[in-house]
């Protein structure tokens, strides 16, 4: 496509592409925007270097005039969108890139795979801790991903309010706290259990955590508060019915005097494991694999797509596909979210071609007289003329979550499959 429009001339068009969704998979009520600050990282650092342009070369996938326009590549466009953390809806313009066409065009991949994973792992993640409470989350699934992914991911799901990580290098590169247990291997390279849990314990301190299925899970709780004393700092379960089990284990602890000594289970959870464990004594949860892959939902199905260009004497014109259950809304878009006079979303709303004027407040006539309503608008600055204006600390896109989260109606906090927890309405305004 480069190529082409390098070609022909028309490269060098003012363009507006927009990332969307068409619909939440899964039947979910809101997804949650994860991976931005990731992108604008990689989009700083997004060049070409000579490895890169000579495999071009060799194996001619472009000539020599595009090799060219490759090497000097620099992003020198605006982009806008949602806020890391925010929630979202079907065809909600979570970022606006707006550059010429070439500029635009050879950041599709990039802009998507990040988006499109961080937002799956961040929006499976939101389900989770809505169903934990009160308890904590802790991201266990470097295991079930690829590598790189997997660091991603342990971001994505401390964005969408899990407190920590097993994965050490997202705690070095993004400072996520990072939190682990041993695993079952070491129990059994010891002849007893006694001796591995003496050891962990005279290594790690008594407020350690001690894995206590890997044979007779009442026999290891005695044994671990023999050893380590009513300082046990956890127990973790791995295995069996987790939801009587738990019962036993606290009942246990407690007659044992570890009354302050805490239960953490693991085991393939997922939202709805979680949300069944809510009657059981349980202080913290592990989740992995069903984490990393979205839950069942392992894509936001986010898509890139030309919404605006400029025509042969400048003017912009607005574009849009209409291909069957694949059509696109063309032309330039802002966001708002309105909410009701208790603070509560009522629709995610959709200007196209011109900003509002006023979006801060309005007034609505019903039935039952007078309603206040307030817009929030959604798009941020993320890159002005090539230079990033929109990083911040992970902590914001947090805060930003829980807050974005807080202001839906409860309908959204269902685990099951339903229709969005509130309309998109398209609205032309001034």
């Amino acid at each position: 496509m480069l190529q082409a429009a390098l070609a022909r001339g028309t490269a060098g068009r003012r363009s507006v592409f927009e990332v969307f969704a068409r619909r939440l998979p899964g039947g979910r009520r809101y997804g949650v925007v994860g991976g931005t600050g990731r992108l604008l990282d990689d989009l700083e650092s997004f060049r070409f270097d000579d490895d890169e342009l000579a495999f071009l070369e060799h194996n001619s996938v472009v000539g020599g005039p595009t090799l060219d326009w490759l090497s000097g590549y620099r992003f020198t466009g605006d982009v806008w969108g949602y806020g890391e953390g925010e929630a979202y809806f079907p065809n909600s313009p979570l970022l606006i890139v707006e550059s010429s066409f070439a500029e635009a065009v050879v950041l599709e991949t990039l802009v998507l795979s990040v988006l499109n994973f961080d937002s799956a792992v961040a929006t499976a993640a939101s389900r989770m801790t809505t169903a934990a409470g009160d308890r904590p989350c802790i991201e266990m699934g470097s295991r079930r991903a690829h590598e790189r992914a997997a660091v991603a991911a342990a971001r994505a799901a401390y964005i969408a309010g899990f407190t920590a990580t097993s994965n050490l290098e997202a705690g070095r590169s993004y400072g996520v706290p990072t939190r682990g247990t041993s695993a079952h291997s070491f129990t059994l390279l010891h002849d007893t259990e006694r001796d591995a849990f003496t050891a962990q314990v005279d290594s790690l301190g008594k407020g350690t955590t001690l894995l206590v299925d890997t044979y007779d899970v009442e026999e290891a709780v005695r044994l671990g508060v023999e050893i380590a004393g009513p300082e046990l700092g956890a127990v973790r379960l791995d295995s069996g019915d987790l939801l009587p089990q738990a019962k036993e284990v606290r009942a246990l602890l407690d007659s044992l005097g570890a009354r302050d000594t805490r239960i953490v289970v693991t085991s393939d959870l997922d939202e709805h494991a979680i949300a069944a464990l809510a009657a059981a004594p349980v202080d913290a949860y592990g989740v992995g694999t069903q984490l990393v892959t979205g839950a069942g939902s392992p894509t936001a199905g986010m898509v890139y797509k030309l919404v605006a260009r400029a025509d042969d004497d400048g003017t912009m014109v607005s574009v849009e596909k209409k291909s069957e259950g694949k059509i696109s809304h063309g032309g330039r878009k802002y966001a708002l979210r309105r909410r009701n006079a208790r603070g509560v979303a009522e629709a995610e709303v959709i200007c196209v071609g011109h900003e509002p004027v006023d979006a801060s407040a309005e007034v609505r006539s019903s039935a039952e007289g007078a309603e206040f309503l307030a817009e929030r608008p959604l798009l941020v600055p993320l890159v002005r003329d090539g230079e990033i204006v929109g990083r911040e600390p992970l902590a914001a896109a947090r805060e930003r979550h829980e807050r974005s989260r807080a202001e839906l109606p409860r309908t959204a906090l269902k685990l099951s499959r339903g229709e969005p927890a509130i309309p998109t309405r398209w609205e032309d305004r001034p």
